[in-house]
């Protein structure tokens, strides 16, 4: 296998667009990033998806029509890359594309990322690689984070460090130097501040965290949701989704008497609260010794929820983009990464992060 360059899609919790990079991994170290591109989720597409989170009718048809249209999104986020790169399809040696997840019950033995590789492949005339999670979850995994390993790869310094996605939910990667890697997710990120400001402003996001700025956090709420939810005490491994925490979690808590006579406001602040506690909880106690966090995901672009979080970690926080690799790159880059471990055969996932019984190659191959 001669060709390094990789492509990286990934459409994530959030269900907001598709972000997208071209890699070049022939040097040592951190892959170069040759081209990016980002994607907005047309509002059809995305309304499917959040649909298909819940039970519907005619579920399998509109699943697999779903697949088909966003092979077509993935096909134009490759044809951007490559023609920003000035590449070819010949010069790709895979696409790493993870798909949208609509379902993940590792309790149940499944994870359901929407996808359609083989129609992807015949659209770019390149190899896919898909389907990331399933033989995790096979061997007794989690089936997520899936990253740990490229965040170990790229981030790894000489002392404790927490690498930290803001996706729709939250994750870490727990990196120290005499220790495996780990990994978990820790919660809402970005999914239910995401939801309540397009419920009460129609705005598809909190941009900045201006609308939660404008807002105080009410302890009593925050405390309530904190302690309402046995999920947050479990031990890792864990992960979680959308299938969660959503509208109808968040709709029991807010009948509780803790938000009455709230602001909206308000409320989106007890969420931006409720996001940077669970994750500053998580870190202290399964990695009390971590000495700075790298921030990466849309949340790393959230100022007032990055103050946040810089409040409750008491550490050192930075943007990923601050030791080389932006914020919204991260995700794609990684599954640029994975595909290329697949191929050359290394087990990307990590028992120590997902509780699986070995290590595990992770995706599936659909040649072009």
């Amino acid at each position: 296998m001669t060709n390094t360059l990789y492509a990286g899609l990934m459409s994530g919790t959030s269900t907001d667009g598709i972000d997208a990079v071209l890699a070049d991994f022939s040097s040592p170290g951190a892959p170069r990033i040759l081209s990016q591109a980002s994607l907005s989720m047309p509002d059809t597409l995305r309304q499917q998806f959040l649909s298909l989170n819940d039970a519907g009718d005619n579920e399998l048809d509109r699943a697999a029509l779903a697949a088909n249209a966003l092979a077509l999104q993935y096909a134009e986020a490759v044809r951007r890359l490559l023609m920003a790169a000035g590449a070819q399809a010949s010069d790709v040696a895979a696409i790493g594309a993870h798909g949208q997840t609509v379902r993940h019950r590792p309790d149940a033995g499944y994870s359901i990322q929407i996808n359609a590789p083989a129609r992807l492949a015949e659209l770019t005339g390149i190899d896919v690689i898909a389907d990331f999670r399933s033989r995790d979850i096979a061997a007794g995994g989690q089936g997520a984070p899936l990253v740990p390993a490229f965040h170990e790869a790229i981030f790894q310094a000489r002392h404790a460090r927490a690498v930290l996605n803001l996706g729709g939910i939250a994750n870490i990667t727990l990196l120290s130097p005499d220790q495996p890697v780990r990994g978990f997710d820790t919660g809402p990120a970005n999914v239910l501040l995401d939801l309540w400001c397009q419920e009460k402003t129609g705005a598809p996001y909190d941009e900045n965290g201006r609308w939660a700025a404008s807002g105080r956090a009410g302890r009593e709420l925050l405390d309530t949701m904190m302690e309402s939810e046995p999920w947050f005490a479990l031990p890792p491994p864990k992960s979680t989704g959308r299938d969660h925490f959503n509208r109808q979690w968040l709709a029991r808590r807010l009948r509780d008497r803790a938000a009455r006579g709230m602001r909206d406001n308000d409320i989106q602040a007890t969420l931006r609260d409720l996001t940077a506690r669970t994750i500053a909880q998580a870190i202290d106690t399964h990695a009390p010794h971590t000495q700075d966090v790298v921030v990466c995901g849309g949340g790393a672009l959230n100022g007032d929820l990055m103050a946040a979080l810089a409040r409750d970690l008491r550490r050192p926080i930075r943007p990923s983009s601050a030791v080389g690799v932006p914020v919204r790159t991260v995700e794609a880059l990684a599954f640029a990464w994975l595909a290329r471990a697949h191929l050359m055969g290394c087990k990307a996932g990590l028992p120590s992060v997902t509780g699986a019984r070995h290590p595990t190659l992770l995706g599936a191959r659909y040649p072009a």
